[in-house]
């Protein structure tokens, strides 16, 4: 079994599923006690934030360089980045290490190519749902239409993430909030929906809905587990 190396902390409620579901497919493949073997390097998502949203994208990827190196020297196989909007940063942590990054977005289109979805819809945060280097990526690499919601509601599904989701407050209102964003997408033809923030799983999930939802946590955590047994 491979060593999994976990860039976590961003927020620590997802990392902590990033946990659980890695050891739970790892038991469920090879049975009795077994565990992934597993190296953590949790940062301080207050630091990281505050430079999101001023823009400094640069001092995140510093942090997050040198944090992966950590977990590299400390004897990790391969990488995980347990965060959507931080794969902002992830070529420059890809060069600054010899070991693989398993790309979140790459793990989720795979997912969608094989269920032969083609146009999809994309939550997460402002940063995820606007900016090129997600919505890019998938449609670049594996020829999907991505659908965002309305500018109202991005503003909206970002503020949750950031003022409930990420200091771990479930609100109601708040998941039809999701709920209406998620039926809007299918009604203008998005074929299923990715649930691109780590944390947005911890809110929604398929019993919420009949629209086709792709957890990117599961997906990334499932894709470690396959990885690790590789």
């Amino acid at each position: 079994m491979k060593t999994i190396g976990l860039l976590g902390g961003m927020s620590w409620e997802s990392t902590r599923d990033y946990y659980t579901a890695i050891n739970q497919g790892i038991k469920a493949r090879l049975g009795g006690l077994h565990s992934a073997k597993i190296l953590l390097k949790s940062v301080d998502f207050a630091e990281i934030e505050a430079l999101q949203h001023q823009g400094n994208w640069a001092a995140t990827a510093t942090i997050l360089v040198e944090s992966a190196r950590q977990l590299e020297a400390g004897g990790a196989d391969f990488l995980l980045i347990c965060t959507n909007t931080m794969h902002k940063v992830a070529p420059e942590i890809e060069a600054a290490l010899s070991i693989p990054l398993l790309h979140l977005a790459d793990a989720t289109a795979q997912k969608l190519v094989a269920a032969d979805v083609q146009r999809v819809g994309l939550l997460g945060t402002a940063f995820t749902m606007e900016q090129n280097f997600y919505k890019g990526r998938l449609k670049d690499r594996f020829g999907l239409e991505v659908l965002v919601p309305s500018m109202a509601e991005r503003k909206e599904i970002h503020r949750v993430i950031y003022e409930e989701l990420c200091l771990g407050e479930i609100k109601p209102e708040s998941r039809q909030v999701y709920l209406d964003a998620i039926h809007r997408l299918a009604a203008e033809g998005a074929e299923a929906v990715i649930l691109g923030c780590t944390e947005i799983g911890l809110l929604v999930n398929q019993q919420d809905t009949k629209v086709p939802l792709f957890d990117t946590t599961a997906i990334h955590a499932q894709a470690a587990v396959e990885a690790a047994l590789k």
